[in-house]
């Protein structure tokens, strides 16, 4: 915390406003924001014990709001889920988010790659994953006895997170990436077309039990019928049987 900050009255800290947004698209295109949600819901899903949270501003100096950042995806161990309009670091236990992840954007020149780089190697972050879906670039960086962040050579076929225990594997033309269950992690539009075929299957279901059912219900149907024609028939023997022994024919 620098001595500016240090020096800040409560009467100055309290009217500090720190705001939920900085103006900016979340994402460029419609890829990048498909890899961010992915990427957010699979570590979320995959890491019950962390707050796991997309393109929220990240606040890091307590009084001074234009100290912050919006990684992609942060991921803080130790904190509980919930709704939160910022990641107000001083007010999360002065927990640093432990793992970060950009999809990088066209946008995204490499003089912004290298602030950020060095911006979560000096905030104290200790994976930083990053992805660039356009060139199919794959990186993960990860702090090192020195403190800083440095890349993780090795990483062209396979690389698992110690933090999260998630496997990246870089492909020929795309990255995929699977939990730790060994799963492949899914796509929103994946999610949405699973369930729907699910859904459909489920419907397809209940309609052959209904069928099954109704024709179950009419051959029950039928073989009462059967039953009571059958015992009409058994009836009229009787009565004719009955009435010829009264006339005094033995049937």
């Amino acid at each position: 915390m620098s001595t500016a900050t240090q020096l800040l009255t409560p009467s100055r800290r309290s009217s500090v406003v720190y705001p939920s947004s900085d103006g900016k698209p979340m994402a460029e295109n419609t890829t990048q924001y498909e890899w961010i949600v992915r990427l957010k819901g699979g570590i979320e899903a995959c890491c019950p014990d962390a707050f796991v949270a997309g393109d929220l501003l990240w606040y890091f100096v307590e009084g001074d709001p234009k100290q912050r950042v919006a990684p992609d995806v942060l991921v803080a161990f130790g904190r509980p889920r919930g709704p939160r309009m910022t990641y107000l670091q001083w007010e999360e236990g002065a927990v640093v988010p432990q793992v970060v992840v950009e999809v990088w954007s066209p946008g995204n020149r490499w003089p912004e790659r290298a602030r950020k780089l060095d911006l979560y190697s000096r905030l104290g972050v200790e994976e930083f994953i990053t992805y660039d879906p356009d060139t199919n670039d794959f990186a993960a960086f990860l702090r090192t006895g020195r403190g800083a962040l440095l890349e993780v050579e090795g990483t062209a076929t396979s690389w698992v997170s110690p933090r999260l225990s998630i496997r990246f594997a870089p492909g020929e033309e795309t990255l995929e990436v699977y939990g730790k269950d060994g799963a492949r992690l899914p796509f929103f539009g994946e999610l949405v077309e699973n369930a729907r075929r699910s859904a459909d299957a489920r419907a397809k279901a209940d309609e052959g039990r209904a069928k099954a059912e109704e024709e179950q219900a009419k051959a029950e149907e039928e073989r009462a019928k059967a039953e009571e024609e059958r015992a009409k028939a058994e009836g009229r023997v009787e009565a004719l049987t009955a009435k010829l022994r009264a006339l005094g024919i033995d049937p």
